[in-house]
């Protein structure tokens, strides 16, 4: 007998596998001899009231053989088959390589930076001895950003691609099977690296190729098509069509691209600083309570309208890290950028979120003579300013949060998570004025929608810039080719068509599945 069934239960029992069959055995009024599999299909958690509930879908099978559910590996042989390069081996250049796989066509991924492995030892290198390594750092290497992050999949993309593959294909390579139940899905940092080495297997084991520390110098043209690509070392690599899966922080692809004549865009992206809470206070606030015993740690939402100069804009948390650390996300020497990540047990002690505002044309308007990177040139000088504040390393300038609604300077700062170290400055000398007073207003608003989170025993750190490409390379709705090259497919975050692991993974897919529907 199978059945669906949905409880609201508590947390000791909807985070611990052996209660909740219990809990089942119970409502099914089961006697002894009865076999009991039950399968979570869905939880979240509802903390709207002091006490917090569980609510949680279940597939219950009684007396007979749970159904066998998920994505399997199994990918046909396409090393003889037509080629298709891919530029970035971040989530949308991997998905849309396992799906060109599954259509029949052999991918060929180049990625400028180091596999997973490697890579850790040029992360370590930005921690402990503030050397950035152009190629290899927390955005570039194989899984892009994503892979040091917190593995947040959930997205807001779901129509525009299958949601549910994407969450299955990670579980096919090593995730956590509760992804696919858990209304936020993470995977955390210290589990990816495996999953990404994993996928590259499958897609090397079915004829495709990845090739490591290559970085694109020149795409091929001719008569308005692209043919493929050209690395640093010469080397050229040719293919049906090009996928350009390059993240949101290929500076230099950007002005290849516009250099060559291939049109590009300026777009709306957002800035600010990341926030750091100690977890315990989130808990707190989120939970109602001072021990939140076996709920996972808390992590919250939050968003303002703020007006500067007549000029209203958004004020909005991003990617939220419950539980995780700061990390630092500079792409080039002269330059502070952070971002956040977290383990998957997500168990450190403090908890970060961006806190960022929306940015246009009226921000990077001063930039006008850089044209179409006016928007990338705003962005580049305010991360200048952050490493020249924090003291032309790694280090980061920051401020205790309620010093900077105040405008005081901060005496000291907190212990924090984030490994180079922090400098104590005024924000207001490193971001632009108009972020500074509607970073100042919407904390305040925050702290009146939860109560304890404007304190100064929390810290701004500087700068979240990365939130999103300032740049989009414009594509045919239809075909998802440029608009004016053909066999040149934009993807995923870095042209402006994605924002996270989830999306960027659609948007691969479904760029693999137009041009295997046009040129397989």
């Amino acid at each position: 007998m199978k059945k669906s069934l949905k409880y609201t239960v508590s947390p000791k029992v909807g985070f611990d596998p052996e209660n909740l069959k219990g809990y089942v055995r119970r409502k099914l009024g089961l006697v002894e001899g009865d076999r009991l599999e039950v399968v979570l299909t869905n939880r979240s958690v509802d903390a709207r009231k002091a006490k917090v509930k569980i609510n949680v879908a279940l597939d219950v099978f009684v007396n007979e053989e749970p159904e066998v559910i998920g994505y399997k590996k199994s990918y046909p042989d396409v090393r003889n088959a037509k080629r298709v390069v891919i530029v970035g081996a971040g989530p949308a250049g991997l998905f849309a390589a396992l799906r060109l796989i599954e259509k029949g066509m052999k991918p060929v991924i180049v990625e400028r930076g180091k596999d997973v492995q490697a890579r850790r030892r040029d992360l370590a290198a930005i921690n402990k001895d503030h050397v950035v390594d152009p190629d290899s750092n927390y955005c570039f290497g194989e899984g892009g950003a994503g892979t040091y992050s917190d593995g947040k999949l959930y997205t807001r993309a779901k129509k525009r691609g299958d949601f549910r593959r994407i969450l299955e294909i990670f579980v096919a390579h090593g995730a956590n099977p509760e992804i696919l139940a858990d209304a936020h899905p993470h995977i955390g940092t210290n589990k990816l690296p495996k999953i990404i080495a994993d996928m590259r297997e499958s897609i090397i084991g079915a004829g495709g190729e990845v090739i490591f520390e290559a970085r694109v110098s020149d795409i091929i043209l001719k008569d308005g098509e692209a043919k493929g690509v050209i690395t640093k070392a010469g080397d050229k690599i040719e293919g049906e069509a090009v996928l350009l899966a390059t993240g949101h922080s290929a500076r230099d692809i950007y002005e290849l691209l516009h250099e060559k004549g291939v049109k590009i865009e300026t777009k709306p992206f957002a800035l600010g600083v990341r926030i750091e809470h100690a977890q315990n206070l989130i808990d707190r606030i989120q939970y109602h309570c001072s021990d939140r015993g076996v709920l996972p740690a808390a992590s919250y939402s939050l968003v303002s309208q703020v007006s500067y100069k007549g000029d209203k804009k958004g004020v909005f948390s991003f990617c939220m890290c419950p539980g995780g650390f700061i990390v630092p996300a500079a792409t080039a020497p002269g330059e502070v950028v952070v971002n956040g990540m977290s383990p998957s047990r997500r168990d450190s002690k403090y908890a970060n979120s961006g806190i960022v505002v929306a940015i246009d044309e009226s921000d990077w308007a001063k930039y006008g003579d850089k044209g179409v990177l006016a928007a990338l040139e705003f962005q580049k000088r305010v991360e200048r300013r952050a490493f020249k504040a924090g003291g032309e390393t790694q280090v980061a300038p920051a401020q205790r949060m309620m010093d900077f609604v105040e405008g005081k300077e901060s005496s000291s700062l907190l212990e924090t998570s984030y490994q180079p170290g922090l400098n104590a400055v005024d924000m207001r000398s490193v971001l632009p004025k108009q972020v500074s007073y509607r970073l100042k207003t919407a904390f305040r608003h925050f702290g009146q929608k939860m109560k304890g989170y404007l304190t100064n025993e929390a810290q701004i750190v500087g700068v979240e810039s990365r939130t999103s490409s300032p740049v989009r390379v414009p594509r045919n709705p239809e075909s998802f080719e440029h608009v004016e090259v053909s066999r040149l497919f934009p993807c995923g975050e870095g042209t402006g068509y994605a924002g996270g692991i989830a999306s960027a993974a659609i948007d691969g897919e479904r760029c693999a599945e137009k041009i295997a529907e046009i040129y397989g």
